[in-house]
């Protein structure tokens, strides 16, 4: 993929796994909902979990960004994270449009700017620098295992064309 298709890859789906580092032990990830907001992704969280906390101590991140056909495919994003208290809300109604796939009623923009302030739901905000891509590889029938290749594959600048 080139630099375009990379960001195009982001821009197009919805799910990735983030991945922070830890006081102790090793990495943490997590399966969520993201947006985008221009370049920026957006990811939802609550200010007393350990998402926020960790940022704010260490702002590098990484988002596997997962496509949710078979047989997997997905990019990783590097980016530096920041965590903003204002926006919580309207981020939490972008990511229950994304998952329902539909706009929500006002009724339910109430319930959910309600929910947001009684969660303390905050914005983080990543600013990618690169991506990493691994070509997949996939076994379909047993003779694929014939031209089966892997190779190494590339850290690159999230603007690279």
């Amino acid at each position: 993929m080139n630099g375009a298709e990379r960001r195009e890859f982001v821009r197009t789906h919805r799910t990735c796994i983030f991945g922070y580092p830890r006081k102790a032990h090793g990495p943490s990830m997590s399966c969520v909902y993201y947006v985008m907001d221009g370049e920026d992704i957006l990811v939802s969280s609550m200010l007393g979990r350990a998402k926020p906390k960790a940022v704010a101590r260490d702002g590098r991140v990484s988002l596997c960004v997962l496509d949710e056909n078979w047989p997997p495919t997905y990019i990783t994003v590097y980016g530096n994270a920041v965590v903003e208290e204002e926006g919580g809300d309207d981020l939490l109604i972008a990511i229950c449009e994304l998952m329902a796939e539909k706009p929500m009623p006002e009724p339910e923009r109430v319930k959910l700017r309600k929910l947001a302030a009684e969660e303390q739901r905050c914005v983080i905000r990543i600013k990618p620098e690169s991506t990493f891509e691994t070509p997949p590889r996939h076994v379909y029938e047993p003779e694929d295992v014939d031209t089966l290749t892997h190779w190494i594959g590339n850290s690159l600048p999230w603007d690279a064309d």
